[in-house]
C-alpha cells in the first residue's frame, strides 16, 4: 500500500491550509530535530544494550571457569 500522487498532493493542501505557509518551515525544522533526537537516543540505548550484554557474557564466562576449577 504506498501513497500515490493525488494523496500526497492532498495532505499537502490540507498541511498548508491548517498551519499556513509561514509556519511550514518552523515546523519542518522542528521534525527534524525530533528526528535527530529519536535516532541519538535510540543509538544510546543500543549502546547500552551492548554494553550490558557483553558484561553478562563475560560474567557469565568467570562463573563457567570458576565453577569448572571447583
Amino acid at each position: 500500500m504506498s501513497l500515490g500522487l493525488t494523496e500526497i498532493a492532498l495532505i499537502l493542501i490540507v498541511v498548508l491550509v491548517l498551519f499556513g505557509g509561514k509556519r511550514i518551515p518552523e515546523l519542518a525544522k522542528a521534525l527534524g530535530k525530533a528526528q535527530y533526537e529519536y535516532k541519538k537516543a535510540k543509538e544510546m540505548l543500543q549502546n547500552e544494550a551492548k554494553e550490558l550484554k557483553d558484561s553478562v557474557e563475560k560474567a557469565a564466562e568467570e562463573e563457567e571457569k570458576k565453577s569448572g576449577k571447583e
